[in-house]
Order: C-alpha cells, then sequence, then structure tokens
C-alpha cells in the first residue's frame, strides 16, 4: 500500500511562490506516476501536473504551465509542485495521487480515476 503526505501550503499574496512536496511510502514498486491535482471549493478536482518515477515523462496542464514545475528527487522519495506568479484563481486544496502500474509503463491518462491512492491535501490560498 502506498502512502502520500503533502506539505508546503500556505496563504500568500499574488505574485507570490510557493513549492508543494509530497513524500511518497510504503510499497512503491508499481507506482509509475505520481501527480499533483486540486480542488476550489464547490468545483470538481483537476489534474494539476504529474510525473513519472523514471523521470521520462512529465505533464502540466496547459493553464498553468508556464508557472508551475513538477519535479521530484526519487532518493527522498518526494515529488515536488513549484508554483510560481500565483494568482488568486489558484486557491485550492492541492492533493498528491499515484497511479499503480509498472516502471516500463508510460502511458498517462488526465482522467482522475487514474489516480487511485491519494494524500490528505494541502491548503493554497493566495489572496490579491
Amino acid at each position: 500500500q502506498v502512502h502520500l503526505v503533502e506539505s508546503g501550503g500556505d496563504s500568500v499574496q499574488a505574485g507570490g511562490s510557493l513549492r508543494l512536496s509530497c513524500v511518497v511510502s510504503g510499497d512503491t514498486s508499481y507506482t509509475n506516476y505520481v501527480g499533483w491535482l486540486r480542488q476550489v471549493s464547490g468545483q470538481e478536482r483537476e489534474v494539476v501536473a504529474a510525473i513519472h518515477t523514471s523521470g521520462a515523462r512529465s505533464y502540466v496542464t496547459d493553464s498553468v504551465k508556464d508557472r508551475f514545475t513538477i519535479s521530484q528527487d526519487m532518493a527522498k522519495n518526494t515529488i515536488y509542485l513549484q508554483m510560481n506568479s500565483l494568482k488568486p484563481e489558484d486557491t485550492a486544496m492541492y492533493y498528491c495521487a499515484a497511479h499503480t502500474g509498472t516502471r516500463t509503463n508510460l502511458y498517462f491518462s488526465w482522467s482522475l480515476g487514474f489516480f487511485g491512492t491519494w494524500g490528505q491535501g494541502t491548503q493554497v490560498t493566495v489572496s490579491s
């Protein structure tokens, strides 16, 4: 079983930056993608970014790709989401989530159902 613990959420002014961290633990043998998703209050969750644990693939959704970067430090079993030039509309609960698959499988889907294991989330609030 895989466990995900997010941290790094905070309240910041518009234009500021935050780096979210997701520590992945447990049996990660079949975890091939880890993603960051967010949910604005009253709206559906959306996939923001994802990275293959081999580093071979990474994805960032178009609406934030000029401001957000996903990276990983597998020595620390940690996935990061660097968020720059934050806007009030980035205010949301941010979740880390994992997809189960073989390490050689590079298939990725933006579907929420692609991710089967979720963390508890970390709140990001951006004020204008």
